[in-house]
């Protein structure tokens, strides 16, 4: 039997799916100031999930380079802090004939994806 938690993330999974891949294809490399814009959309899109999700203090805060994504949800008195930490943007494609697939079109393959999976490296978010 599993807990309320696990059957609402396997019934919405395909959902999911769906939302990473979105964030997945916004070209955010933050070396190459053409794509300023993008990492500002990809900032922006992940501000915009933490508010749907219930988190509050949602904010982006500007920076000498690309903003920096903040959320709170400070409601469980005497449970341990948890901080997630992570890059949305990302770095240059070049070589592209290194990549397996397009670098920013997400790609399935036997059960996993693959997001930015180059031959000598692999990013990949499997199914468990």
């Amino acid at each position: 039997m599993s807990s309320p938690a696990v059957e609402y993330a396997r019934q919405n999974y395909p959902r999911f799916l769906d939302e990473l891949k979105a964030l997945l294809r916004i070209p955010s490399v933050s070396t190459l100031p053409e794509h300023n814009g993008d990492c500002r959309l990809a900032a922006e899109l992940l501000a915009s999930e933490f508010k749907r999700i219930g988190m509050e203090n949602v904010r982006l805060i500007d920076t000498v380079g690309h903003p920096l994504v903040y959320a709170d949800w400070l409601h469980a008195a005497g449970k341990p802090t948890v901080l997630c930490y992570g890059h949305y943007d990302v770095q240059p494609t070049d070589p592209l004939e290194e990549w397996l697939s397009p670098p920013f079109e997400p790609e399935e393959r036997d059960g996993n994806l693959y997001g930015r999976a180059r031959r000598t490296t692999r990013a990949k978010c499997g199914r468990r």
